[in-house]
Protein backbone atom coordinates (compact mmCIF):
# COMPACT_ATOMS: atom_id res chain seq x y z
CA UNK A 1 0.00 0.00 0.00
CA UNK A 2 1.34 3.45 -0.91
CA UNK A 3 2.15 5.96 1.82
CA UNK A 4 -0.69 8.22 0.62
CA UNK A 5 -3.27 5.41 0.59
CA UNK A 6 -2.03 4.17 3.96
CA UNK A 7 -2.29 7.70 5.42
CA UNK A 8 -5.91 8.19 4.33
CA UNK A 9 -6.82 4.68 5.45
CA UNK A 10 -5.39 5.32 8.92
CA UNK A 11 -7.13 8.70 9.23
CA UNK A 12 -10.45 7.18 8.19
CA UNK A 13 -10.11 4.57 10.93
CA UNK A 14 -9.36 7.36 13.41
CA UNK A 15 -12.27 9.50 12.18
CA UNK A 16 -9.94 12.35 11.25
CA UNK A 17 -9.19 14.38 8.11
CA UNK A 18 -5.81 14.96 6.46
CA UNK A 19 -3.99 18.25 6.95
CA UNK A 20 -1.81 18.94 3.90
CA UNK A 21 0.47 21.99 4.15
CA UNK A 22 2.23 23.41 1.09
CA UNK A 23 5.54 25.27 1.14
CA UNK A 24 7.86 26.25 -1.70
CA UNK A 25 11.16 24.36 -1.55
CA UNK A 26 14.11 26.70 -1.13
CA UNK A 27 12.05 29.57 0.32
CA UNK A 28 13.35 31.73 1.89
CA UNK A 29 16.61 29.78 1.94
CA UNK A 30 17.30 26.15 0.97
CA UNK A 31 18.51 25.45 4.52
CA UNK A 32 15.00 26.21 5.84
CA UNK A 33 13.09 23.57 3.88
CA UNK A 34 13.95 20.21 5.48
CA UNK A 35 13.76 21.40 9.11
CA UNK A 36 10.46 23.08 8.22
CA UNK A 37 9.10 19.82 6.78
CA UNK A 38 9.86 18.08 10.10
CA UNK A 39 8.28 20.99 12.00
CA UNK A 40 5.08 20.68 9.98
CA UNK A 41 4.81 16.95 10.68
CA UNK A 42 5.31 17.57 14.38
CA UNK A 43 2.60 20.27 14.26
CA UNK A 44 0.04 17.84 12.79
CA UNK A 45 0.66 17.62 9.04
CA UNK A 46 -0.35 14.28 7.50
CA UNK A 47 0.98 14.84 3.96
CA UNK A 48 3.40 17.50 2.73
CA UNK A 49 3.03 19.26 -0.61
CA UNK A 50 6.44 20.58 -1.62
CA UNK A 51 6.44 23.25 -4.29
CA UNK A 52 9.07 23.08 -7.03
CA UNK A 53 10.03 26.72 -7.75
CA UNK A 54 9.35 27.85 -11.30
CA UNK A 55 9.90 31.17 -13.06
CA UNK A 56 6.30 31.47 -14.32
CA UNK A 57 3.95 30.00 -11.68
CA UNK A 58 0.75 30.89 -13.54
CA UNK A 59 -1.74 29.27 -11.13
CA UNK A 60 -0.28 31.07 -8.13
CA UNK A 61 -1.08 34.43 -6.63
CA UNK A 62 1.49 37.06 -5.56
CA UNK A 63 2.41 35.33 -2.27
CA UNK A 64 3.56 32.07 -3.84
CA UNK A 65 4.97 33.86 -6.90
CA UNK A 66 7.30 35.77 -4.56
CA UNK A 67 8.20 32.52 -2.79
CA UNK A 68 9.28 31.02 -6.12
CA UNK A 69 11.35 34.13 -6.85
CA UNK A 70 13.10 33.89 -3.46
CA UNK A 71 13.84 30.20 -4.01
CA UNK A 72 15.16 30.84 -7.51
CA UNK A 73 17.48 33.55 -6.17
CA UNK A 74 19.21 30.60 -4.47
CA UNK A 75 19.13 28.66 -7.79
CA UNK A 76 16.86 25.99 -6.26
CA UNK A 77 16.41 23.39 -9.00
CA UNK A 78 14.28 20.26 -9.33
CA UNK A 79 17.37 18.21 -8.47
CA UNK A 80 17.84 20.31 -5.33
CA UNK A 81 14.21 19.67 -4.32
CA UNK A 82 14.68 15.92 -4.76
CA UNK A 83 17.84 16.12 -2.62
CA UNK A 84 15.81 17.86 0.11
CA UNK A 85 13.36 14.95 0.13
CA UNK A 86 16.27 12.47 0.37
CA UNK A 87 17.47 14.38 3.46
CA UNK A 88 13.92 14.47 4.92
CA UNK A 89 13.61 10.70 4.47
CA UNK A 90 16.69 10.11 6.64
CA UNK A 91 14.49 10.92 9.66
CA UNK A 92 10.95 10.41 8.35
CA UNK A 93 10.08 7.32 6.34
CA UNK A 94 6.31 7.55 6.90
CA UNK A 95 4.96 11.00 5.95
CA UNK A 96 3.86 11.14 2.30
CA UNK A 97 5.50 13.88 0.21
CA UNK A 98 3.85 15.24 -2.94
CA UNK A 99 5.76 17.41 -5.40
CA UNK A 100 3.62 20.26 -6.73
CA UNK A 101 4.75 22.38 -9.62
CA UNK A 102 4.81 22.93 -13.35
CA UNK A 103 5.63 20.67 -16.26
CA UNK A 104 8.67 22.48 -17.71
CA UNK A 105 11.34 21.26 -15.22
CA UNK A 106 9.99 17.69 -15.46
CA UNK A 107 9.94 17.84 -19.26
CA UNK A 108 13.54 19.09 -19.32
CA UNK A 109 14.66 16.23 -17.08
CA UNK A 110 12.65 13.64 -19.04
CA UNK A 111 9.62 11.75 -17.71
CA UNK A 112 11.30 8.40 -17.05
CA UNK A 113 14.44 9.93 -15.55
CA UNK A 114 12.30 12.18 -13.33
CA UNK A 115 10.03 9.35 -12.18
CA UNK A 116 12.99 7.13 -11.28
CA UNK A 117 14.75 9.97 -9.43
CA UNK A 118 11.55 10.90 -7.59
CA UNK A 119 10.94 7.31 -6.50
CA UNK A 120 14.53 6.97 -5.34
CA UNK A 121 14.20 10.21 -3.33
CA UNK A 122 11.01 9.00 -1.62
CA UNK A 123 8.35 11.03 -3.44
CA UNK A 124 4.81 9.63 -3.17
CA UNK A 125 2.80 11.84 -5.52
CA UNK A 126 3.27 14.43 -8.26
CA UNK A 127 0.89 17.25 -9.13
CA UNK A 128 1.78 19.16 -12.31
CA UNK A 129 -0.54 22.16 -12.30
CA UNK A 130 -0.38 22.94 -16.01
CA UNK A 131 -0.68 19.37 -17.33
CA UNK A 132 -4.26 18.35 -18.26
CA UNK A 133 -5.10 14.64 -18.14
CA UNK A 134 -5.58 14.51 -21.94
CA UNK A 135 -1.85 15.23 -22.36
CA UNK A 136 -0.58 13.42 -19.27
CA UNK A 137 -0.44 9.82 -20.50
CA UNK A 138 3.32 9.58 -20.86
CA UNK A 139 4.07 11.14 -17.48
CA UNK A 140 1.31 9.14 -15.73
CA UNK A 141 2.77 5.91 -17.14
CA UNK A 142 6.27 6.86 -15.97
CA UNK A 143 5.01 7.73 -12.48
CA UNK A 144 2.84 4.64 -12.11
CA UNK A 145 5.76 2.42 -13.16
CA UNK A 146 7.53 3.76 -10.05
CA UNK A 147 4.44 3.46 -7.79
CA UNK A 148 4.08 7.26 -7.61
CA UNK A 149 0.54 8.71 -7.55
CA UNK A 150 -0.35 11.23 -10.28
CA UNK A 151 -2.57 13.89 -8.68
CA UNK A 152 -4.82 16.25 -10.64
CA UNK A 153 -6.78 19.43 -9.98
CA UNK A 154 -10.54 19.87 -10.17
CA UNK A 155 -12.11 23.32 -10.41
CA UNK A 156 -15.47 24.86 -9.46
CA UNK A 157 -16.19 24.97 -13.22
CA UNK A 158 -15.47 21.23 -13.78
CA UNK A 159 -18.57 19.49 -15.15
CA UNK A 160 -19.48 15.81 -14.69
CA UNK A 161 -17.65 14.71 -17.83
CA UNK A 162 -14.50 16.56 -16.79
CA UNK A 163 -14.66 15.30 -13.20
CA UNK A 164 -14.94 11.70 -14.43
CA UNK A 165 -11.99 12.14 -16.82
CA UNK A 166 -9.74 13.68 -14.15
CA UNK A 167 -10.68 11.20 -11.43
CA UNK A 168 -9.98 8.27 -13.79
CA UNK A 169 -6.49 9.63 -14.48
CA UNK A 170 -5.66 10.32 -10.81
CA UNK A 171 -4.60 8.19 -7.89
CA UNK A 172 -3.74 8.96 -4.27
CA UNK A 173 -6.23 11.80 -3.99
CA UNK A 174 -7.76 14.53 -6.13
CA UNK A 175 -7.27 18.21 -5.33
CA UNK A 176 -10.33 20.44 -5.55
CA UNK A 177 -9.55 24.12 -6.08
CA UNK A 178 -12.24 25.76 -3.96
CA UNK A 179 -12.12 29.26 -5.48
CA UNK A 180 -11.99 30.59 -9.03
CA UNK A 181 -8.64 32.26 -9.57
CA UNK A 182 -5.09 31.93 -8.30
CA UNK A 183 -3.74 30.75 -4.93
CA UNK A 184 -4.45 33.10 -2.05
CA UNK A 185 -7.33 34.79 -3.89
CA UNK A 186 -11.08 34.86 -3.36
CA UNK A 187 -13.36 34.08 -0.46
CA UNK A 188 -14.09 30.51 0.51
CA UNK A 189 -17.74 29.44 0.15
CA UNK A 190 -18.00 26.25 2.20
CA UNK A 191 -21.63 25.60 1.15
CA UNK A 192 -20.55 25.63 -2.49
CA UNK A 193 -17.63 23.32 -1.63
CA UNK A 194 -20.01 20.88 0.10
CA UNK A 195 -22.25 20.79 -3.00
CA UNK A 196 -19.27 20.17 -5.27
CA UNK A 197 -18.06 17.35 -2.99
CA UNK A 198 -21.35 15.51 -3.58
CA UNK A 199 -20.88 15.85 -7.34
CA UNK A 200 -17.22 14.72 -7.27
CA UNK A 201 -17.97 11.70 -5.08
CA UNK A 202 -20.42 10.39 -7.64
CA UNK A 203 -17.41 9.76 -9.88
CA UNK A 204 -14.64 8.53 -7.55
CA UNK A 205 -13.80 6.71 -4.34
CA UNK A 206 -10.51 8.60 -4.08
CA UNK A 207 -10.10 10.99 -1.15
CA UNK A 208 -10.80 14.62 -2.07
CA UNK A 209 -8.56 17.37 -0.74
CA UNK A 210 -9.69 21.00 -0.84
CA UNK A 211 -7.33 23.94 -1.16
CA UNK A 212 -7.14 27.65 -2.15
CA UNK A 213 -8.73 30.10 0.31
CA UNK A 214 -8.01 28.26 3.58
CA UNK A 215 -6.33 30.74 5.89
CA UNK A 216 -6.97 29.83 9.53
CA UNK A 217 -8.33 27.26 11.98
CA UNK A 218 -11.94 28.29 11.34
CA UNK A 219 -11.78 27.82 7.56
CA UNK A 220 -9.75 24.60 7.96
CA UNK A 221 -12.36 23.15 10.32
CA UNK A 222 -15.22 24.15 8.01
CA UNK A 223 -13.61 22.44 5.02
CA UNK A 224 -12.65 19.36 7.07
CA UNK A 225 -16.35 18.89 7.82
CA UNK A 226 -17.10 18.30 4.12
CA UNK A 227 -13.81 17.07 2.56
CA UNK A 228 -11.26 14.31 3.19
CA UNK A 229 -8.29 16.69 3.36
CA UNK A 230 -7.51 20.35 3.90
CA UNK A 231 -4.71 21.87 1.81
CA UNK A 232 -3.18 25.12 3.05
CA UNK A 233 -0.53 27.04 1.11
CA UNK A 234 -0.53 30.82 0.84
CA UNK A 235 -1.21 31.37 4.55
CA UNK A 236 1.94 29.37 5.38
CA UNK A 237 4.08 30.86 2.63
CA UNK A 238 3.12 34.30 3.93
CA UNK A 239 4.55 33.33 7.34
CA UNK A 240 7.82 32.39 5.62
CA UNK A 241 7.89 35.74 3.83
CA UNK A 242 7.16 37.74 6.98
CA UNK A 243 9.97 36.01 8.89
CA UNK A 244 12.45 35.67 6.00
CA UNK A 245 15.98 35.15 7.30
CA UNK A 246 14.76 34.16 10.78
CA UNK A 247 14.77 30.39 10.60
CA UNK A 248 13.59 29.85 14.17
CA UNK A 249 10.69 32.27 13.77
CA UNK A 250 9.60 30.67 10.46
CA UNK A 251 9.39 27.27 12.16
CA UNK A 252 7.63 28.65 15.25
CA UNK A 253 5.06 30.68 13.29
CA UNK A 254 4.17 27.83 10.93
CA UNK A 255 3.98 25.33 13.80
CA UNK A 256 1.58 27.67 15.60
CA UNK A 257 -0.75 28.12 12.61
CA UNK A 258 -0.75 24.43 11.67
CA UNK A 259 -1.30 23.46 15.30
CA UNK A 260 -4.35 25.72 15.46
CA UNK A 261 -5.70 24.21 12.24
CA UNK A 262 -5.12 20.66 13.52
CA UNK A 263 -7.02 21.42 16.73
CA UNK A 264 -9.85 23.06 14.78
CA UNK A 265 -10.11 20.13 12.37
CA UNK A 266 -10.07 17.52 15.14
CA UNK A 267 -12.55 19.31 17.39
Amino acid sequence: MSRIKNCFSRLKTEGRKALIPYVTAGDSDPKVTVPLMHTMVKAGADIIELGVPFSDPMADGPVIQRAAERALEHNTSLNDVLAMVVEFRQRDSDTPVVLMGYLNPVEVMGYSVFAEAAAKAGIDGVLTVDLPPEEAGELVSALESQQIDPIFLLAPTSNDERIKLICNAASGYVYYVAVKGVTGAGNLDVKAVAEKMKQIRQHTDLPVGVGFGIKDAKSAAAVAAVADAVVVGSALVQKVEQAAGQHGKINADIAELLGQMRVGMDA
